[in-house]
């Protein structure tokens, strides 16, 4: 059967006939999603940094499944053997009752074993290098595991611990790292049996090595499902599935089936706070367009969870060093009036199409001739979705423009969809040999996905 050109003035005729297609994706909450690979930070509650009562319902709307939860030993044992776990309870309740599954990153000191530590929280302080401490957290990740036992699964054991920052008071070590894993992740599946072990925590990704071959060396992998890693980079796709493949490349001789989560990750929303790129130009556009490159490009690598870095901005920020007394901007609602910014609204509209009934993968190809443009494809009910977008250095601004691309695929109604806005239009096309031409494709740096109507309604 001939396909029929869209060209000029016959697409506005065609959009007359398609009434039941939407002019703007419908966006779904957490609840409404089944499943979904996309998650949240809601960390940094054991030091008590945002207000959670003031995000639960904003966050169970964006339609995320997976909430990453800083558990706070120093916030929950402040008294020797005495563990108090109510506020991690209301934490944990109440994402649950939103559809939103915790994930626990289990890590941090505490100041009864850990005196050296300049803040409560012993934020980065690891209690491996004194044999009391060490058994005082081992005796607090068994309360933990029983506590939160039939709610929370997932254990993530510590927080970049190859990063200086992060692994005090002596300098990272993979294999220090690894016994200190090795000795906690069996008291937690004591406790919880189905308990799925989440492992090193990279902080970048790229210039790890060392640290990951010295992990794998001490058998690290035979209690991790999953490595985790946060790839804090201005341009999320540079150097991205180079440095994935690497990645995988060191555990292949270990074990092929480890899992891989992109645990931690975000850009700003302005300059000048606390954190990985807080030194650049970044506007709450700029971080919308990163935000959706970075869990996108994430799902074209066939990560098991993308984790967006965070759901508000974070004040006066307390790092293991103390109270830093900046604001880190990275969250998707403001710290001032805990409103949403525009990368909030761009979440619920990836969430909307991208939850586990989009596969990666699906028969459908752009052509593009110019290779800074990034594509990646998908499939969902059977149809293709195609996302594309230029591969700018963001914060810098981009001009949006037309391009002309050659489309292979299956698509009855092609629609164009900006993730950004969430616009729905009819994509203008016309047959050209085995597939189509779109002479006036637009271009952002932003992605723009291309699918069937059908798969919108």
């Amino acid at each position: 059967m001939k396909r029929r050109e869209f060209i000029g003035s016959s697409a506005a005729a065609w959009a007359a006939q398609s009434q039941d297609t939407p002019a703007k994706l419908r966006v779904r909450t957490s609840k409404e999603i089944a499943a979904s690979p996309i998650s949240i930070g809601f960390e940094t509650l054991d030091r008590e940094m945002f207000d959670p009562e003031r995000t639960y319902d904003w966050i169970g709307k964006t339609g995320v499944k997976w909430a990453r939860c800083q558990t706070g030993w120093g916030r929950t044992e402040k008294e020797r053997g005495v563990y108090d776990f109510a506020w991690l309870d209301r934490v944990v309740d109440q994402l649950l009752a939103r559809g939103i599954q915790p994930w626990f990153n289990v890590g941090y000191g505490n100041r009864l074993y850990t005196p050296e530590a300049p803040h409560p929280s012993a934020v980065g302080w690891t209690p491996f290098f004194d044999e009391a401490a060490m058994q005082a957290w081992l005796r607090y990740v068994a309360r933990l595991a029983e506590r939160f036992r039939g709610r929370v699964r997932h254990f993530e054991i510590w927080n970049e611990a190859n990063s200086p920052g992060w692994w005090r008071p002596k300098a990272p070590d993979g294999k220090a790292y690894a016994q200190f894993l090795l000795a906690t992740a069996p008291v937690i599946r004591a406790k919880t049996k189905d308990a799925y072990i989440v492992g090193c925590t990279l902080a970048g990704l790229g210039t790890t090595q060392k640290f990951v071959d010295d992990a794998l060396s001490q058998g690290i992998w035979k209690e991790c499902d999953a490595i985790s890693f946060h790839p804090y980079r201005r341009r999320p796709e540079q150097n991205y599935p180079e440095d994935v493949a690497a990645l995988r490349g060191l555990l292949a001789p270990y074990r092929k089936n480890i899992a891989l989560w992109q645990g931690e990750n975000g850009a700003p929303s302005q300059p000048g706070g606390f954190g990985a790129l807080g030194d650049l130009a970044w506007t709450e556009e700029t971080q919308a367009k990163w935000l959706l490159r970075r869990l996108l490009i994430d799902l074209k690598m066939g990560l098991e969870l993308t984790s967006y870095f965070l759901a508000v901005d974070l004040a006066n920020y307390v790092a293991s060093g103390g109270v830093d007394g900046r604001t880190n901007y990275k969250g998707v609602l403001r710290a001032t009036d805990y409103q949403p910014k525009q990368a909030y609204y761009a979440l619920q509209n990836l969430c909307s199409l991208f939850d586990s009934e989009t596969k990666l993968g699906g028969a459908a190809l752009l052509r593009f001739d110019d290779p800074a443009i990034v594509q990646a494809g998908f499939e969902r009910k059977g149809q293709a979705i195609l996302a594309y977008w230029y591969s700018s250095n963001l914060p810098d601004r981009f001009a949006k423009r037309s391009v002309s691309a050659y489309l292979w695929g299956r698509f009855t109604r092609p629609m164009l969809v900006e993730l950004m806005s969430g616009a729905v239009t009819p994509l203008v096309w016309k047959e050209s040999g085995s597939g189509w031409t779109a002479p006036e494709l637009p271009l952002d740096d932003a992605p723009i996905l291309i699918c069937d109507a059908s798969v919108l309604l």
